[in-house]
């Protein structure tokens, strides 16, 4: 695998679609064990978007007002 020189790898579509990465929507970390190896980790983001969070709720049959109130919480 390749590095770009921003230090940008390409994750192989096998392990995205195993770890279910999604683009925009997963977010990873890089964690070190004892013994020294380096780990792909998918973590929960800290403030998920209202919006994003919204989007995996609309219906096609919702009205205006109902959609705003998803995306003010």
């Amino acid at each position: 695998m390749r590095v770009t020189i921003k230090g940008q790898v390409t994750i192989p579509q096998e392990v995205r679609e195993d770890m279910g990465i999604k683009p925009s929507e997963t977010e990873i970390d890089f964690q070190r064990d004892k013994n020294g190896r380096w780990y792909l980790k998918k973590i929960k983001p800290k403030n998920a978007s209202r919006f994003r969070s919204a989007h995996n709720k609309v219906k096609p049959t919702m009205t205006t007002d109902e959609l705003m109130a998803l995306t003010r919480g």
